[in-house]
């Protein structure tokens, strides 16, 4: 009974860590239809920057509960700032090239990320744990967690239901819809598609962003984080379907507790079970659970 509490309670941890981090790759594929590699770099740049402001308010003595402010700040400067540098200045003059070439150019940019994080922060480690324990633990029947894990998974539930409501409920949701089904229509019918794709590109930069700065109080953040969450958001949006919000989240939910049920019951196999359930999951629905239907073009 306990240890089938603790894989529900881990689960929908892991899940909601998890689609923080991926709901922002994969809007951006599903609007750009560019697999964006250089994700890993904002996840990478939202933790250091969190991480870094907690550390420097800590250290003045001011009260810790206003140091959860500096958690979205961070996500947003670090998010807004490179998300803009980056489209702005090299995949405006990349649309409508090759998507193996995109690929390989987000990769390129993803180096450059990772490089820049040791060259401002450098290779050490940053620890920046006292907003995941200032609120203390809570137990769930005898078994203690921090309710910092339960904030994590109400922002990601609040970033969800977010997200539905400004792509079907507001009018530029829809017009988003629209250049998502086709933008030679939607240029043809006046919609900016560009402003779509800059507004687009930087939000899935500051979501990736606000993923590596809400985890960092529960995690040292070092060199290298970014390659590890990329890998992992890739296996929750491909199970999902690509380019689909409603597919990351159950996607996330699935290696959620796939790699709760591993760390429990089996620990040596935490990785493989988390690759053994996407490619069980593509050999029945090979573009994924939730993908996006692909319009025919003459």
């Amino acid at each position: 009974m306990l240890t089938a509490i603790a894989i529900t309670v881990d689960g929908l941890g892991f899940a909601a860590w998890l689609f923080l981090s991926s709901v922002g790759l994969t809007l951006i594929y599903g609007v750009m239809r560019i697999l964006n590699i250089a994700h890993g770099g904002f996840y990478a740049l939202g933790a250091y920057s969190s991480a870094w402001a907690i550390g420097l308010y800590a250290t003045t003595g001011s009260p810790i509960v206003f140091s959860f402010l500096l958690i979205p700040l961070a996500a947003l400067i670090a998010g807004l700032a490179s998300g803009l540098l980056v489209e702005r200045g090299v995949l405006k003059f990349m649309y409508g090239r090759d998507e193996v070439l995109m690929v390989l150019v987000t990769y390129a940019i993803f180096l450059i990320l990772e490089d820049a994080t040791k060259l401002i922060w450098g290779t050490e480690s940053y620890v920046a744990w006292q907003p995941a324990f200032h609120f203390g633990t809570i137990d769930v029947f005898d078994i203690p967690y921090t309710v910092y894990k339960f904030i994590i998974i109400s922002v990601a539930i609040i970033v969800g239901i977010a997200l539905y409501f400004v792509l079907n409920k507001t009018r530029v949701g829809k017009l988003l819809l629209v250049v998502i089904e086709d933008r030679e229509i939607s240029a043809a019918l006046g919609i900016n598609v560009t402003k779509f794709f800059t507004v687009t590109f930087v939000v899935g930069a500051v979501l990736g962003a606000l993923g590596g700065a809400i985890t960092a109080p529960e995690i040292s953040v070092s060199p290298g984080i970014g390659a590890e969450i990329i890998v992992l958001s890739f296996a929750v949006i491909v199970i999902g379907g690509m380019g689909s919000i409603g597919g990351a989240m159950i996607g996330a939910l699935i290696v959620g507790f796939a790699r709760a049920a591993s760390v429990h019951l089996y620990p040596p196999a935490e990785l493989f079970s988390i690759y053994l359930v996407m490619a069980a999951v593509l050999a029945v629905k090979p573009y994924g659970l939730f993908a996006l239907a692909e319009s025919r073009k003459i």
